[in-house]
């Protein structure tokens, strides 16, 4: 059953080093030195924070407040930087998306073997 793992580990190194990482990885980078979007984002968690807060409590969010989220997730979905990390994480999706398809084939693929192998 190690031997799993290892291969696990190791194409989550793979992964690590595929260009549709590296630029995610780039791109959350720049974001969180982007002093703008990271106060942006405080606010909106803060906001988001406000809004469970008066749904819990069976309250209706002020027009205010519900305005203030809204603006504040345009502006943010407004900046380049958000936007880039937004691309960059969809390349990466994709990337993940067809890496699970091949790995359900092959369990698919081995469910129909008939070699069994001792963990």
């Amino acid at each position: 059953m190690a031997g799993i793992y290892d291969m696990a580990k190791e194409l989550g190194a793979a992964l690590a080093r595929t260009d549709e990482y590296q630029a995610l990885k780039r791109a959350s980078d720049a974001a969180e030195d982007d002093r703008e979007l990271v106060e942006l984002r405080n606010k909106l968690q803060s906001l988001e924070a406000q809004l469970e807060s008066e749904l819990r409590a069976g309250k209706e969010p002020t027009e205010e407040m519900k305005k203030e989220y809204t603006e504040a997730a345009e502006q943010l979905q407004g900046m380049a930087s958000f936007q880039r990390v937004v691309a960059a994480q969809t390349n990466f999706e994709k990337v993940m998306y067809k890496v699970n398809e091949t790995v359900a084939k092959g369990i698919e693929e081995g469910a129909q073997s008939r070699i069994i192998i001792s963990s």
